[in-house]
């Protein structure tokens, strides 16, 4: 554990808490995509295989069961709550993300540390992870509307990698043999994937804006 480790952890817990406030209090789920909310869901579930099987720490357990437990209830709320589900715009979150779960799993089939099943699954949930937004970045620049909530969101879970790409380096740095280039790659991707909101939101908060993104 280090700073940046922490660091990235507690942003990402930031993350998923600004979006179950969101829901939880404003009981709307206007501008969440479903799409990526059930893809990070999976994510969680196939990377967490060894939960019960494998203790690291308490730290570590309880933000396995936080990530799991948080994923699978914003997925419940969006599709089961009688309330904040009319608020789904599913017209605009036409995003086909089951087509980016296939690619993931060829690749992590092929490019893999060891080819053993739990080995496979989290590497494909690194692939996953690395594209999940995509269906939330796209409704956004559907909508253009963004609320500031959903804003804080998306800007905390790219925070949460750009965080992660300074562990890696630190570590390379100060730890043996410290060279993993799956997760590398895969969190490079996702955090490029992030560049132009971050842009956007920058600016927004420069001039003292509502944040758009463009068409």
């Amino acid at each position: 554990m280090n700073i940046f480790r922490l660091a990235g952890d507690m942003t990402h817990l930031a993350s998923v808490l600004v979006l179950l406030l969101k829901i939880h209090t404003i009981k709307s789920c206007a501008g969440v995509s479903l799409k990526t909310q059930e893809l990070y869901a999976l994510v969680f579930a196939t990377r967490y295989l060894d939960i019960f099987t494998s203790y690291i720490s308490f730290y570590n357990t309880i933000m396995k069961l936080i990530f799991l437990g948080s994923s699978f209830s914003i997925v419940w709320y969006i599709r089961r709550h009688k309330i904040v589900r009319r608020s789904y715009d599913k017209d605009q979150d036409t995003f086909r993300h089951l087509f980016l779960v296939l690619p993931c799993v060829v690749l992590a089939l092929l490019i893999n540390e060891r080819f053993t099943f739990k080995e496979v699954m989290w590497t494909f949930s690194l692939y996953l992870e690395a594209v999940a937004i995509l269906p939330q970045l796209v409704l956004l620049q559907r909508t253009r509307n963004i609320d500031n909530l959903t804003g804080q969101y998306v800007f905390l879970l790219g925070a949460y990698r750009s965080l992660y790409i300074l562990n890696w380096i630190y570590r390379y740095f100060t730890e043996v043999h410290y060279v993993h280039w799956i997760t590398w790659i895969s969190g490079l991707v996702q955090t490029l994937l992030y560049a132009d909101f971050f842009y956007y939101y920058f600016q927004s908060w420069k001039n003292n804006e509502k944040l758009h993104l463009p068409a």
